[in-house]
């Protein structure tokens, strides 16, 4: 009977520069008593003309799930997946000439996995060509090559091809394999339902020996994040299909491994953006203005540890997300389960050196600008969000809406800025007003003039003292308020949505409704009104947003228009177009987002609760319960 050694194998397989040879099966008993000295890695393997992978990475477009039904088009899928497939025949047989000093039991398990990998390949090609489609006739991306082939190590090699790229193929082939069969294709599933058990066992093998050789002091998890270096991380050991827990435990995963697996998110691409929660943005802006200095109360320090998990809301897969205290693994999942795309979550002070896409807190205030500067120099120069000084700090007080509307000619001539106490009470001694502490948010530090002068007066010395001003204006009788969300980029500014505000009666916030249409949430009597009368979209879809961009020079970010549809003293509704312009990102936008994400064109609310209320029944809670100390940042759908 015909002997061959495996390193005669493993050198066909990745040298020759014929197809049918790399492909061609072994004949007789194959012995691995003869390893040979190891091989220095080559720039590419050997391949025919016209299969030559690239070595810029150039790669033709992936055809998209709707068009698997088109024959030709299961063709270029194909032609990926066969590119893949041999790739991985060709990368197993480098390992076996690169380390020929492996355990003889490693080695034999990669010759298998190696025959395995022809078989899959020709099995393409077959199925490839009856479609249509020839090897060759699109480009050949060499990115698996790149990432594995200069490993130094067998433990590099099993984390990168068998526990990432290989798992990732657990998803991806039996997901597919049921849509080819949706499709009518039963050739195309047979194959990669094939191609899924045999995975299966690659991924087996690659965690047998992954134990072996990693610490004894970490769990698999650690081990497999500490071994990944960039580009690779976790999240690429994902394939972009329904991720598969059952085929990782029949691989031998454990369950720590695979939830910490399922939750993880890490750009796979996209250079990604940085977000930052700081709610108390007035406060540190207030600090610089006023020269001023304030200590975090218990309810300001609550804000930005309870509720920094918004920021998933606004933020895209690819992005990634700094938290003070990142939720546990059991309440991501449920996130995941309730159908929220997660970005990367890192704690501060977690090192990483990647290149970024821009920052992006929740307003450039001082605070912000301190906190995000040491990456400053890792955001690309092509992208908008730079890293920038902090905004002026009047950009974030109550002056700015005063501003706006006198810009637009609307203002009530009654508003006022008062910089001292005689001044304000003044103005309080003619009409009910509405004082507001220049730095307040989410309608705190505001108080109603009527009642005793001398509290009037203790409250007004304290605030303006700190504030250095509070602005007037004249008590109204609120019917509704609202707010339009912009975005602002290059002078540009662009109205992304409308919601309604749910304020209590002292103004104050308690959540954002949102719908399918705005129109949807305003009753009769304001619908018609503001679209009739008022001509509503005019003003917030054009008039508005010419303003601020006139108002707001050199801003890149989101910007929100407060405004409230008021009954007059003769019984008529007014619209009140400027209540407040807050120049950063805003809760009526964190709604409008989640409504994007959960309940696409339909209806939903988005509200902010303390820890004892009652939560709605099928609502999600988007902050970790077991982590808040006062707020439940709740999403209610219907």
């Amino acid at each position: 009977m015909m002997q061959l050694q495996v390193k005669e194998v493993a050198e066909r397989v990745l040298f020759a520069s014929s197809l049918e040879e790399k492909l061609r099966p072994a004949r007789g008993r194959v012995i691995d008593d003869n390893t040979g000295a190891a091989i220095i890695v080559p720039d590419a393997p050997g391949r025919p003309d016209g299969l030559h992978i690239s070595p810029k990475g150039i790669r033709a477009g992936f055809p998209g799930i709707h068009r698997i039904d088109q024959e030709h088009e299961r063709g270029i899928l194909l032609h990926f997946l066969a590119n893949h497939e041999l790739l991985a025949a060709e990368l197993m047989a480098l390992v076996l000439l690169r380390f020929p000093e492996a355990p003889h039991e490693y080695r034999a398990g990669v010759y298998r996995a190696m025959r395995e990998e022809q078989i899959h390949t020709r099995l393409y090609l077959r199925r490839m060509r009856e479609c249509g489609v020839e090897f060759g006739e699109l480009p050949l991306n060499n990115y698996f090559w790149r990432l594995i082939a200069p490993v130094e190590s067998l433990m590099d090699f099993v984390t990168r091809l068998n526990l990432t790229f290989e798992q990732a193929n657990l998803d991806f082939s039996r997901h597919y394999a049921a849509l080819f069969r949706e499709a009518g294709d039963p050739a195309t599933a047979t194959i990669l339902e094939k191609i899924y058990r045999d995975e299966i066992g690659h991924v087996g093998h690659g965690v047998k020996w992954f134990r072996r050789w990693k610490s004894g002091e970490d769990s698999d998890w650690q081990a497999f994040g500490k071994q990944l270096t960039f580009p690779l991380n976790p999240a690429k050991a994902k394939g972009l299909a329904p991720f598969n827990k059952e085929g990782r435990r029949l691989a031998g995963l454990d369950d720590d491994f695979i939830s910490n697996l399922e939750i993880c998110a890490q750009s796979r691409g996209r250079t990604p953006v940085v977000h930052w929660f700081n709610p108390n943005a007035e406060l540190h802006a207030m600090r610089v203005a006023a020269g001023s200095h304030f200590e975090m109360n218990k309810f300001q320090h609550a804000l930005e540890h309870d509720l920094e998990m918004l920021m998933i809301s606004w933020s895209r897969r690819d992005d990634m997300v700094i938290m003070r205290k990142p939720p546990s693994r059991d309440h991501l999942l449920y996130l995941r389960e309730a159908g929220l795309q997660m970005p990367e979550i890192i704690g501060v002070g977690e090192p990483d050196n990647r290149k970024l896409g821009g920052l992006r807190p929740w307003a450039w205030s001082p605070d912000a600008v301190e906190f995000l500067k040491p990456y400053a120099a890792r955001v690309s120069e092509k992208v908008d969000w730079q890293w920038r000084d902090d905004l002026p700090a009047q950009w974030l007080s109550k002056e700015i809406g005063l501003r706006l509307e006198k810009l637009l000619d609307v203002g009530d001539r009654r508003a006022v800025v008062c910089r001292d106490v005689e001044s304000a009470v003044a103005v309080a001694r003619e009409a009910t007003m509405l004082f507001k502490a220049a730095y307040s948010c989410a309608g705190r530090g505001h108080r109603r003039s009527d009642g005793n002068e001398d509290e009037l007066r203790s409250w007004l010395g304290s605030i303006i003292a700190s504030h250095g001003c509070v602005i007037a204006e004249p008590w109204l009788e609120r019917v509704m308020d609202f707010s339009a969300l912009y975005e602002m980029k290059a002078g540009q500014v662009d109205l992304v949505g409308m919601t309604r505000i749910e304020n209590d009666a002292a103004g104050r916030f308690r959540g954002i409704s949102v719908a399918p249409r705005w129109s949807k949430l305003l009753g009769e009597e304001v619908a018609q009104f503001l679209f009739a009368q008022e001509q509503v979209m005019q003003w917030y879809g054009e008039k508005i947003p010419e303003a601020l961009a006139g108002l707001l020079p050199g801003y890149a970010g989101p910007l929100g228009v407060d405004a409230m549809v008021y009954r007059s003293t003769a019984g008529a509704l007014a619209l009140r177009h400027v209540v407040e312009l807050n120049v950063r990102m805003t809760m009526g936008r964190v709604a409008l987002e989640l409504q994007s994400k959960l309940a696409p064109a339909g209806w939903g609310a988005f509200r902010v609760l303390r820890k004892t209320d009652t939560v709605k029944e099928g609502s999600i809670i988007l902050n970790d319960p077991q982590h808040a100390s006062e707020f439940l940042a709740v999403w209610e759908y219907g």
